[in-house]
């Protein structure tokens, strides 16, 4: 059995999409995590601001998947916000 969880990433960035955004990179792995754990392969994208308050405005954080698992990524996002 191949491991989805790193084998189905694509190596390229702009081939995935963007799934959720946030300015904090704890909720962004949690995120990733979560998916992760329901089957879905994710990755964690960009870097927070030292200063907190940049961060809330700027969501500067993703999290991506591959655009065949985007649809049922996004469904889970939304049922765990």
């Amino acid at each position: 059995m191949t491991n989805k969880l790193t084998s189905n990433m694509k190596p390229k960035e702009e081939e995935l999409k963007v799934v959720a955004s946030y300015g904090d990179p704890m909720r962004a792995e949690i995120t990733a995590g979560m998916l992760r754990a329901n089957g879905i392969p994710a990755q964690v994208f960009g870097q927070a601001s030292p200063y907190p308050s940049i961060n809330s405005a700027i969501s500067a954080v993703t999290v991506k998947v591959n655009p065949e698992d985007y649809d049922e990524a996004a469904k889970l996002v939304d049922e765990n916000q």
